[in-house]
């Protein structure tokens, strides 16, 4: 069996496999959405591919949608050339349960993959055409919180970033720039509205993002590149929105052994590529059940009917207290805590980490702490979530998430995954000093830095900025 359109004609087999498979008509589904585009996403990988594209899915499944995504990528362009196009853009997406059972169905909501290279001409007016249609509803972006930088620790521009200040909108390189020389296209052929949402997983991420653009706006002000008017339409929330989100789903690296049992149950290429940037990814997405989107509804232009795919549909102030409570407290700062501690251990696995009782014991500490200040969105409860994490989510062996996975970027994260809470213990009680599990967390960082484990061997750091 293949995955492509060719090789789903034959649904019989893919259902013997125990594989779903899209019951729409996708030609007609991708015929639509080339000639009246409504949504686009930036940032092809895992994340995107094993939860977005499967909410439309859901979405075209059960006759709430007519179109698709198109997806486009920014940084990996390997992605597009190894994974999209021999594939046709489809996806299969594995379904991981704590119980070693799994659920398997081919995602086929992704329309058309683009490359985001303005160096490439046919790709670039692609693009251009896309964000020059009047049914473009959305923009939404997985592109991790080092895509929304521009500045580095010492404050200035990165060399990329004043490269691409300097040569205007012309051909952007850098993912903030080729966004906004897009909307300035958009601005440029009539001005429709627009919702940009960051749906990566860091604090504020609208506001990052509105920033961002904003910010590149700006400096091509200066240098005449743009006018006032495209900065008056960035600034017009009734024209171009910034909706704030949270999401939470765990996807990690493609795991070779289901890549194995797939190929023994007759799909064929399904391997993990590392490609030359190092992206881990393949055909296939392994990707845990439980899964999370809270939305600031805030959509000029429309929007899909989200909140029938399981998305919280609300307010910007729930969404703040959704993403804090999961970014600050419940989630992630067992992730920085562990996960440093993990690599010194000399832990692979990091449901093999939590069964260890003193480092169930240390993830405890961390929650309990955060708990003390965490604000309650009340759409989610911080204790359910919190237990569901440590206690389902967290030990599932089948995930096969890695402690090298959550350090990689670290240094971006520990500001905000510790910092909120040691603020909110200053706010309410002069000081810090009662905080035992988070400065332990932080000194674990430190030691895992030292790339030096606790038998005395060296091993590799994980990607980090």
């Amino acid at each position: 069996m293949n995955l492509t359109d060719t090789g789903l004609q034959d649904r019989q087999a893919w259902e013997k496999a125990g594989i779903a498979v899209p019951t729409y008509d996708r030609a007609a589904m991708v015929t639509r959405t080339k000639e009246n585009p409504e949504w686009v996403h930036f940032g092809a990988g895992n994340i995107f591919r094993g939860f977005i594209a499967n909410l439309q899915d859901a979405l075209l499944e059960a006759g709430l949608a007519q179109t698709g995504i198109i997806a486009a990528e920014t940084f990996d362009f390997d992605i597009m050339d190894k994974i999209y196009k021999p594939f046709d853009d489809l996806a299969l997406l594995i379904t991981l349960k704590a119980d070693g059972s799994t659920e398997k169905k081919v995602i086929a909501s992704i329309a058309e993959g683009v490359k985001a290279d303005s160096g490439d001409p046919k790709e670039w007016q692609r693009l251009r055409t896309i964000f020059t249609s009047p049914s473009l509803q959305m923009v939404s972006f997985t592109i991790t919180e080092k895509g929304y930088a521009l500045k580095g620790a010492d404050g200035t521009y990165f060399p990329f970033v004043q490269n691409d200040i300097d040569n205007g909108p012309k051909e952007p390189s850098c993912a903030m720039a080729v966004v906004c020389a897009l909307l300035l296209e958009r601005y440029r052929h009539g001005a429709a509205p627009l919702a940009v949402v960051s749906m990566d997983n860091c604090s504020h991420n609208g506001e990052k993002l509105q920033n961002s653009i904003l910010t590149m706006a700006e400096e091509w002000k200066k240098k005449g590149f743009v006018d006032d008017g495209f900065l008056a339409y960035l600034k017009n929330e009734e024209k171009i929105a910034f909706p704030w989100s949270m999401i939470d789903k765990i996807t990690p690296r493609p795991s070779a052994e289901l890549a194995g049992q797939l190929e023994a149950d007759g799909v064929s290429s399904m391997q993990p590529v590392i490609t030359s940037k190092r992206t881990y990814i393949a055909p296939f997405v392994n990707a845990e059940g439980p899964q999370y989107l809270v939305i600031e509804d805030k959509f000029p232009a429309g929007r899909p009917a989200l909140e029938k795919a399981g998305v919280y549909m609300t307010d910007r102030d729930t969404v703040n207290k959704s993403e804090r409570m999961k970014v600050t407290v419940c989630l992630n700062p067992v992730h920085s805590a562990l996960g440093p501690y993990g690599c010194v251990l000399g832990y692979t696995l990091f449901s093999d980490q939590m069964k260890d009782p003193a480092s169930l014991k240390f993830a405890e500490a961390v929650g309990a702490e955060g708990m003390e200040v965490v604000p309650d969105p009340k759409i989610l409860s911080p204790k359910e979530f919190l237990d569901e994490c440590l206690y389902e989510r967290f030990p599932n062996p089948y995930l096969g998430d890695t402690v090298h996975r959550l350090v990689t970027d670290i240094s971006q994260g520990v500001g905000v995954r510790f910092g909120e809470t040691v603020k909110a213990y200053v706010e309410r009680d002069g000081d810090a000093k009662k905080l035992k599990a988070i400065p332990l967390a932080i000194a674990g960082w430190l030691r895992y830095l030292l790339a030096v484990d606790d038998e005395g061997n060296t091993f590799e750091l994980s990607p980090d900025p």
